[in-house]
């Protein structure tokens, strides 16, 4: 994984998993690496993965189950969408929209190209 230095690191980490959620590569009560498996897999330092884990955990994405490791919470991928859709709204679209008007890009020019690139991601 590549990190940027917009955001702290265990932060990028927590969206990848909530990424890797909305794709459905784990799934509700479904088991996610254990930290240590987690730290190895992206090159980081488990600590900077406890954290990542933590913040999931806090807003109820993940759950520990002692001595067996960390579980996707019911209803997870709704609570990510929810949250990550309200974002995108007040944060993404307005930036959006100023970029559109600073370049005098038409609407139409937006859709057609959002159209082709919905067409070529793979979630998976």
């Amino acid at each position: 994984m590549i990190f940027s230095n917009d955001k702290a690191i265990y932060v990028q980490i927590a969206e990848r998993l909530r990424d890797e959620i909305l794709a459905g590569k784990y799934k509700e009560d479904e088991r996610i690496p254990s930290v240590r498996e987690y730290a190895v897999l992206l090159e980081v330092n488990a600590n900077t993965t406890v954290k990542a884990y933590d913040l999931l955990a806090t807003d109820e994405i993940i759950y520990n189950k002692r001595g067996l490791g960390y579980f996707v919470s019911v209803g997870a991928k709704k609570q990510i969408k929810k949250t990550r859709k309200k974002e995108f709204m007040k944060e993404r679209l307005p930036e959006l929209a100023r970029q559109m008007q600073l370049l005098d890009i038409s609407i139409d020019e937006v859709k057609e190209e959002l159209e082709k690139n919905l067409n070529n991601i793979k979630l998976s």
